[in-house]
């Protein structure tokens, strides 16, 4: 097998050849860090290799293997995101402000996964502190789309996105504050989950009234539920994390449709999408009808009342930022520093009136799936567009809001619902559109089942970019 076959191996599948000899670790390991040098210098979504590192760990999971005492992930290579806290390696939050920082200990996700047997490759891009949905950063320049060069792969773990579509092993560990997860599995033609708040454990906590999820982005969902397993438990670092230690979901993902209630949502009652990305996913949702669920198109009555929430705490989760402009906004991000600027001088009263608006939608959102199983919608409103810009060419041009076209994706942060983004087909110029398929709070197994079903209906995991035109 050539380093880019390998490197598109699922775990699953590494696993099993690991078991039975027929792959080592060690071999597994260097192939995909010469796939990644390989294709580094058109992705560019890795901020730091940590070769020596994971040949290291590939050495001890070979030896693992021979002795019959191997983990739960053992020898499968995974990438961390650069929000992500690694103990002794840089994390830099794609900003020249953290360019020199290196912490002492691991986050949490990071360490279960070290447990698990996993193999660290490096660390993946983000843009400046994850702030909007454009893999771009000041520190790093643009990371690109594996479907197309220069284009978005969605953010803000663009990076981790941009190596599950290029092979570059297969795990990827994000996180999602807005839609951060799913929006770089729509760009990039992956899947992605964003599972309960708390589900996996976050820290540090982030300055975002609990809206961060940490996740998995994947090429398929067994994959993505081998990880949930290996991350996921309480953990005292985070006092939001649920208590429920996780299901084995790799082995529980097969359950039919029939007869579930799925709601259908085109536009949330708001929202603009382009004609393309809609086209993808009614057809997408049709499939759903095909497997014997019940699916009717609604309009929550909650939907409208997002986006004005939006532009309220999106910029009031980076506020705190204003203390690096005296020294750092030479080199700082445009549209950071823009949006930051406009949350000075909003008050306190102003901040806690806005907050128990947010309160209320999250009930409402609880209270619509009531009646339903699921929600299906579009992970974003439309395909990659340059990742030079905010907004494709023809959306309206604004100096920070990018929302306009991830209206999707934040509402289930806040309500904190399990929600995932699958490959669903293709929009204009051939690149990937993303279904969203959204849960009820702490159905992550449903979430996962629903999404294992459509896989199954319509495999995609074996729809890759060629990376030889990207």
């Amino acid at each position: 097998m050539s380093d880019e076959e390998i490197g598109f191996m699922s775990a699953a599948e590494l696993m099993v050849h690991y078991e039975r000899g027929r792959l080592s670790p060690v071999e597994v390991v260097a192939a995909v860090l010469r796939h990644i040098e390989a294709t580094e210098p058109k992705i560019n979504a890795m901020v730091e290799v940590t070769a020596r590192h994971a040949m290291d760990s590939a050495r001890r999971a070979e030896a693992a293997y021979r002795a019959g005492v191997n983990r739960r992930l053992e020898g499968v290579p995974v990438t961390i995101k650069d929000l992500q806290e690694t103990a002794n390696i840089p994390t830099r939050y794609g900003s020249w402000s953290r360019k020199d920082n290196v912490p002492t200990v691991d986050a949490p996700c990071v360490t279960r996964l070290h447990e698990a047997g996993a193999v660290m490759l490096g660390k993946t891009t983000v843009p400046e502190f994850g702030w909007k949905g454009v893999s771009q950063s000041p520190l790093t320049g643009v990371t690109s789309n594996p479907w197309k060069a220069g284009y978005n792969a969605g953010a803000s773990s663009a990076g981790a996105g941009a190596a599950a579509a290029a092979g570059y092993g297969p795990l990827h560990q994000g996180g999602d504050g807005a839609g951060s997860i799913r929006m770089p599995a729509h760009f990039c033609g992956v899947f992605g989950m964003k599972p309960t708040h708390g589900r996996i454990p976050n820290w540090p906590i982030s300055n975002n009234d609990l809206a961060t999820h940490m996740g998995p982005l994947t090429r398929t969902v067994k994959d993505a539920a081998l990880m949930l397993e290996a991350m996921s438990g309480p953990h005292p670092w985070d006092y939001t994390s649920l208590e429920a230690a996780p299901l084995p979901y790799s082995t529980m993902l097969s359950a039919p449709l029939k007869g579930r209630r799925i709601a259908y949502s085109p536009d949330l009652g708001h929202a603009r999408v382009d004609p393309d990305v809609a086209a993808a996913v009614a057809a997408a949702v049709s499939v759903f009808e095909g497997m014997g669920a019940t699916v009717e198109e609604v309009t929550p009555a909650w939907g409208p009342k997002g986006p004005e929430l939006a532009r309220f705490f999106w910029p009031a989760t980076y506020s705190a930022k204003c203390t690096l402009l005296s020294e750092w906004e030479p080199l700082m991000d445009p549209g950071l520093v823009a949006m930051i600027r406009e949350t000075q001088g909003r008050t306190m009263q102003e901040f806690t009136l806005a907050r128990e608006k947010r309160f209320a939608y999250a009930v409402e959102i609880h209270e619509f799936f009531t009646q339903w199983d699921f929600l299906l919608t579009p992970a974003a409103s439309v395909a990659a567009f340059p990742a030079t810009q905010l907004q494709p060419d023809t959306w309206p041009r604004h100096d920070w809001d990018w929302l306009g076209w991830a209206e999707f994706s934040y509402p289930f942060n806040w309500a904190g619902n399990p929600a995932a983004s699958i490959p669903c087909g293709f929009g204009a110029d051939n690149l990937p559109v993303g279904l969203q398929v959204v849960g009820r709070r702490f159905d992550d197994l449903g979430v996962l089942q629903a999404c294992a079903a459509w896989e199954e209906a319509r495999p995609w995991s074996a729809v890759r970019p060629d990376l030889k035109l990207s």
